[in-house]
């Protein structure tokens, strides 16, 4: 059973950085496709960024350019770094996992942009 846990959120001042983690387990990280989403209060939960298998990426508008999505094969971790951080990225960060028409999430990461 994939189980998915990520790291790595907290409070940042606008235009600082994070890097989250999302460290995957229970099956063979190598063949999935690994997302960050996101949901803010009273918002609907929406797509951040893709890595494929292949490691071929995804970006949301909001996040080009300021944002890059990586993966290590070795540790099964997927990686969010996140720079020139605004108010507006304020959300709880979700990790997921797909494979074919199996997808599993994590239970999040908070992050918090404000000064």
């Amino acid at each position: 059973q994939v189980h998915l846990v990520e790291s790595g959120g907290g409070l940042v001042q606008p235009g600082g950085s994070l890097v989250l983690s999302c460290v995957f387990s229970g099956a063979s990280f190598n063949s999935y496709s690994m997302s960050w989403y996101r949901q803010a209060p009273g918002k609907e939960r929406e797509f951040v960024a893709f890595i494929g298998a292949g490691s071929d990426t995804n970006y949301a508008t909001s996040a080009k350019g300021r944002f890059t999505i990586s993966r290590d094969n070795t540790k099964s971790t997927v990686y969010l770094r996140m720079n020139s951080l605004r108010p507006e990225d304020t959300a709880m960060y979700l990790c997921r996992a797909l494979y074919g028409t199996t997808s599993n999430w994590g239970q999040g990461t908070q992050v918090t942009v404000s000064s």
